[in-house]
């Protein structure tokens, strides 16, 4: 993203940590690729976190990272996460995310709740077959769920660098609009974009506005910059008077904001 301004500093009103961003990026509405030694790059199907922050990957049975588990009880892998917005815009990457661990198969007695806790962000088909009694790895089965135990996380997003434990970022939990921030997003750059560009503080000229990114603290827009220099862009931050954990906190935040801009 390109360099954010904001109108209120995050260190007094409060803001996202990089535990509860990367808890965020893996719950599972993010691209995700899964790199381990000897296993070709390949974009993960589905995959989600459960309870813990664990992520749970649902990949082919006959694929790379699942025949890699068959003479190991455990490789090495990374979780490559890409949070990419759901509004078209160039320069659509908002952050990544790098989730270091120990790639393991479930054992059979928890295939059942991990296929169904992944069923809530996806909701394949193939999952339901997962979700069945017989549990456990079989070869009639095309597909199957592996974990991936955290050992490390590194994230990069407008907000800044940073490495956690695993502690650290267990700890954490997503944002509370992870799972419908996409439609919100789309919505108000299908139909509010002459709403977004008159929340903008007067001291802030701009041309188009389109809404980029939404969580418990704010709002991200990304603004075109005023003729002659309307190709160019820079992301701002709206912050909220207060932290918000539902939809009827943010429609209160969201007609503050456009009171506060009729009062100017």
């Amino acid at each position: 993203m390109p360099r954010a301004e904001t109108t209120q500093s995050t260190e007094t009103t409060g803001g996202p940590s990089a535990a509860e961003r990367a808890r965020t990026l893996a719950y599972g509405t993010a691209d995700g690729v899964l790199v381990a030694p000897g296993v070709p790059y390949a974009p993960v199907p589905a995959y989600s976190a459960d309870r813990d922050g664990r992520p749970l990957l649902l990949v082919r049975t006959d694929s790379p990272a699942a025949a890699a588990l068959t003479a190991e009880p455990d490789v090495p892998a990374t979780l490559r996460i890409s949070d990419v917005a759901p509004v078209m815009l160039p320069d659509r990457v908002r952050g990544k995310a790098w989730m270091h661990g120990w790639l393991t198969e479930v054992p059979a007695d928890e295939l059942r709740p991990a296929a169904l806790r992944l069923s809530r962000v996806h909701p394949r088909p193939e999952l339901l077959d997962l979700g069945d009694e017989r549990g456990g790895r079989s070869a009639d089965r095309e597909w199957t769920i592996l974990a991936l135990e955290v050992a490390q996380v590194e994230i990069d997003d407008a907000w800044g660098s940073a490495t956690l434990e695993p502690e650290e970022y267990a700890d954490a939990a997503p944002d509370p609009f992870v799972a419908v921030e996409a439609g919100i997003l789309t919505h108000l750059d299908r139909c509010h974009r002459g709403e977004l560009v008159r929340l903008l503080p007067d001291s802030v000229p701009s041309g188009p506005v389109r809404p980029l990114a939404l969580d418990r603290y704010g709002m991200w827009l990304r603004c075109s910059a005023p003729p002659p220099d309307s190709r160019s862009t820079f992301d701002l931050r709206l912050v909220f008077g207060e932290p918000v954990s539902d939809l009827h906190g943010l429609r209160r935040e969201y007609r503050r904001l456009h009171a506060s801009t009729r009062r100017r």
